[in-house]
């Protein structure tokens, strides 16, 4: 009887795809009282056993997609994690996808999933600040916290989510704030997408850009993306770290600017001129948080500039690299930035 009863308790739950793909979640730490770990010590099995109590939430099942520390991450894995993702959501059994990463490009990739998964089924990403070794490890709370955003019937249509620490997120608005702090993701300029408690979610306001299935992009039949390079902007900044970039092959640059997305003169007419040139030129902020505002310090209708709006520089290369599959026009490109 019990066991029929145990059956009919798991057909009603729903079925949860973990996606390991390494990082400080699945960290090992050789004594316990050393800050220093290795990556990726953890399968995806050995992370779903270390948390109590999940199969009460969903039906858990799990796959190692990569096995890196997030500092490594690269496009490759990118397209392969992407692809994976939209064959597991593509599944009858399956309700919604969990990603355990690493959180030094967390942002990255989990922007990236949300401008190319096409299903509405949820995508929620976790990782963790301490390794799975340390004392208070916060990967099992995360990963409980997570899986309980998956299988929230209002996650339908959210796009990709990154789950840490009480609180979820949607991918475009969160960045990494604190290098060692457990409370080292927000969304500066918006605010959390909800708050989650012991497995209890609760949702603030709704995203409002383009992202899912309302996204043009796409990565079917893409083998790689096109090169697009950060270049980071400061006092006495040098224009030859621009010319590298171009004769190494980008062919877009996002400058993470001083405070408006501004840089030095030499440097504005090294782009102005990779601009005339069929080169994207993103001007985006070294600063945690505001906009980068359009012909605001800068005149990017004379300079052919595409201004990053309240995307960062990480994720504005991620748009830039999709956009850039498309066109080259720094004037659609803008209206991509303004959409998503």
């Amino acid at each position: 009887m019990s066991g029929c009863a145990g059956a009919s308790l798991a057909a009603d739950l729903p079925s949860i795809r973990v996606l390991a793909t390494g990082g400080t979640i699945a960290g090992a730490q050789a004594r316990a009282t050393e800050y220093g770990y290795r990556s990726g010590a953890y399968d995806v099995n050995s992370l779903i056993n270390a948390v109590p109590n999940l199969g009460k939430l969903a039906v858990i099942t799990g796959e190692q997609v990569a096995n890196i520390g997030s500092q490594d991450m690269n496009d490759e894995v990118w397209l392969t994690l992407a692809k994976r993702v939209s064959a597991v959501l593509a599944e009858s059994g399956t309700d919604g996808v969990l990603i355990t990463h690493g959180t030094d490009t967390l942002e990255e990739t989990s922007y990236f999933l949300s401008l190319v998964t096409k299903s509405d089924k949820p995508v929620v990403m976790v990782g963790s600040m301490r390794p799975a070794t340390a004392i208070s490890a916060d990967g099992p709370g995360n990963i409980y916290n997570g899986v309980a955003v998956a299988s929230d019937p209002r996650a339908k249509g959210k796009g990709t989510l990154v789950c840490l620490n009480d609180e979820f997120h949607y991918a475009r608005n969160v960045v990494k704030t604190a290098t060692t702090s457990v409370q080292t993701f927000q969304s500066l300029n918006r605010g959390p997408a909800g708050v989650v408690h012991t497995g209890k979610v609760v949702w603030f306001e709704p995203m409002d850009r383009r992202h899912g299935n309302a996204s043009e992009f796409s990565v079917d039949g893409l083998d790689e993306l096109p090169r697009v390079d950060v270049i980071y902007a400061h006092a006495n900044m040098s224009a030859d770290l621009i010319d590298a970039a171009i004769r190494n092959g980008a062919r877009g640059l996002v400058i993470a600017g001083v405070g408006d997305g501004n840089m030095t003169t030499p440097a504005l007419d090294l782009l102005t001129k990779a601009a005339k040139n069929g080169i994207v030129v993103v001007r985006s902020t070294r600063l945690a948080s505001g906009l980068v505002l359009r012909n605001n310090e800068v005149n990017d209708d004379e300079k052919g500039f595409v201004a990053s709006g309240e995307l960062n520089p990480a994720k504005s290369r991620v748009l830039l690299q999709l956009a850039l599959t498309q066109t080259s026009d720094p004037v659609r490109v803008q209206k991509m930035f303004y959409e998503y």
